[in-house]
């Protein structure tokens, strides 16, 4: 059988920046599509410990078996449209994924109530500096559908977990300067404790799980950023040395 494999982050770097086709036995796990990597000469196995697989936009663990056609993401640790609208119908979570500059203002204001008492933002900025290395720009990419998912799923569940009323969550893809904002959080709530736990745990949640990479341009070089540790339950582990599948 045949399973299509997207890699993302630093692995476009070993496996290819665009998907390939792999062949595989039938019944083939996970565990076995990343074995067959790791044998291959043109990279180290290392560069597959602690990734997260996904299959067909869904995480996945060693023992998923794999039927023909299924597209695999390998999503390494993460660093982790246009700026959605709000009226008076607004949804208890809005989402999104842009290339154009994040409304940070627009957004604060459509997402508040009458009915709030608290309206918490974390509105992540791209800085000059990281490390004492001088940053010219960002780039940032996705997997797409499966970032949508998981940043709905995670907005709805602030609103269970913590008992707010709205949350917006929007995140910045492509190339980003020097102080233009990469991701935007804002949670309204009666109460300002539970509005800000929601916005703490979202932004930590989603630079853990959500898959989203960024290569940072220096004026020394270019490097993709590296990432958190996947949790567990979501991590999926090479073998530790090359073997023939």
């Amino acid at each position: 059988m045949q399973v299509h494999i997207l890699p993302f982050g630093v692995l476009k770097d070993w496996l290819g920046a665009s998907s390939s086709t792999i062949e595989l036995h039938e019944g083939a796990t996970v565990g076995d599509l990343l074995a067959n990597l790791s044998d291959r000469p043109s990279g180290p196995a290392a560069a597959l410990r602690g990734i997260a697989v996904s299959v067909n936009a869904e995480y996945a663990r060693a023992a998923h078996v794999l039927r023909d056609g299924d597209e695999v993401g390998l999503l390494p640790p993460v660093s982790g449209g246009a700026t959605p609208a709000a009226d008076a119908s607004q949804p208890s979570v809005i989402t999104a994924l842009t290339r154009e500059n994040i409304d940070a203002d627009h957004l604060i204001a459509a997402a508040k109530r009458g009915e709030d008492g608290a309206v918490v933002i974390f509105d992540g900025i791209v800085r000059n500096h990281t490390r004492d290395r001088q940053t010219l720009y960002l780039e940032y990419e996705a997997y797409e559908e499966m970032a949508l998912k998981q940043m709905d799923s995670l907005s709805h569940e602030a609103r269970t977990r913590f008992g707010v009323r709205h949350v917006t969550l929007v995140h910045r893809l492509g190339r980003l300067n020097v102080g233009e904002t990469s991701v935007l959080i804002v949670v309204a709530s009666a109460h300002r404790a539970q509005a800000f736990d929601a916005c703490r745990w979202l932004i930590d949640t989603l630079k853990k799980t959500v898959p989203i990479w960024k290569k940072e341009t220096f004026e020394d070089g270019v490097v993709w950023a590296a990432g958190e540790p996947f949790p567990d339950g979501i991590s999926v582990q090479a073998p530790e040395t090359p073997h023939a599948s």
